[in-house]
């Protein structure tokens, strides 16, 4: 059986990203309703609003869900300790050294997958005792590892490491994406911008029509010469910051002003060069629906390829 589900114990092997503010309850149990993994984020630092969208998913599916803990983002450990004790059996750790925490999850018999940038980093959290591996590539949305590997770069040379299960993240928003990571050693994948864009993502129509409106040329990657780097929408607040070279300090303060208010000029919009392959809203269940389908018609058809033994 495929690990990552036999770890997540859900339907698909399609696993939602952690955006911060944006992965709770609503759309992560949208997700788990149409058989992926939904999965909360802390990574928005508001502790007690995190732990009441935790407890309020039990409401909403009856399937698994996970949460994902950035270590560098944590305020206190009150997070950690609450997840350990929450009943949720899946966690990613990210932003951090998975080592520092992984023995307080563990001893709750919790499956831990840690994001990764790097095949450094992929060793150094194999080596903490991590279950499995989110590989992260440079065309994802976010916080971005600034000497920029793609995902299928990444994911070989990891695999040609390593035997724990992987997860493929950045650039996959369909069948054809999932394919192809499974193709060189992925057992499932994360989407993050297709997620921001489905319909029942909380953020702003205008983001989600932002999303939609973006070319394959449409994000920046900022602030490679400082901490965080970042992938976002390109706007015209992210051309200054791309040609200043480097964020101001108030970059974020108005973030939920762009998800929710629907400004794109108050802050940045992260997204992965995945918004270029986006192109209408639809449902997390029509999202998950036509990826299966499109991975298996793929599949089924480079199988009768290898069995006819031609190209």
């Amino acid at each position: 059986m495929n690990r990552v589900l036999q770890h997540t114990g859900a339907k698909y092997p399609i696993i939602q990203a952690p955006m911060g503010w944006i992965a709770r309850s609503q759309l992560a149990s949208a997700v788990c309703n149409a058989g992926g993994l939904g999965v909360i984020e802390t990574s928005s630092r508001e502790t007690e609003n995190c732990i009441r969208e935790i407890r309020r998913m039990p409401e909403l599916t009856d399937a698994p869900f996970g949460i994902n803990l950035p270590l560098l983002f944590l305020r206190d450990e009150n997070m950690i300790k609450f997840v350990a004790e929450s009943g949720v059996k899946f966690v990613t750790t990210s932003a951090g050294n998975p080592e520092k925490i992984i023995h307080i999850l563990k001893a709750h018999d919790i499956i831990v997958y840690h994001a990764v940038p790097t095949v450094k980093a992929a060793l150094k959290a194999v080596d903490a005792g991590v279950d499995g591996l989110i590989v992260e590539g440079a065309e994802g949305g976010g916080f971005k590892n600034p000497e920029e590997v793609s995902t299928l770069v990444l994911l070989q040379a990891i695999r040609d490491k390593v035997d724990v299960p992987m997860v493929a993240a950045g650039g996959i928003v369909d069948g054809r994406g999932m394919a192809a990571a499974f193709a060189v050693g992925a057992e499932a994948i994360q989407m993050g911008t297709r997620f921001v864009s489905a319909k029942e993502s909380p953020v702003h129509a205008n983001f989600k029509q932002a999303i939609i409106d973006a070319e394959d040329t449409g994000t920046y990657v900022l602030n490679k010469k400082s901490t965080p780097c970042i992938r976002a929408l390109k706007t015209g607040r992210t051309a200054k910051i791309h040609d200043a070279g480097l964020m101001p300090p108030d970059t974020f303060t108005h973030i939920q002003d762009l998800y929710f208010g629907g400004d794109m000029e108050a802050s940045v919009g992260l997204a992965g060069q995945s918004a270029g392959l986006i192109t209408e809203q639809k449902s997390a269940a029509d999202i998950i629906n036509e990826t299966i389908a499109g991975f298996r018609e793929i599949t089924s058809r480079l199988g009768k390829l290898a069995a006819s033994d031609s190209f």
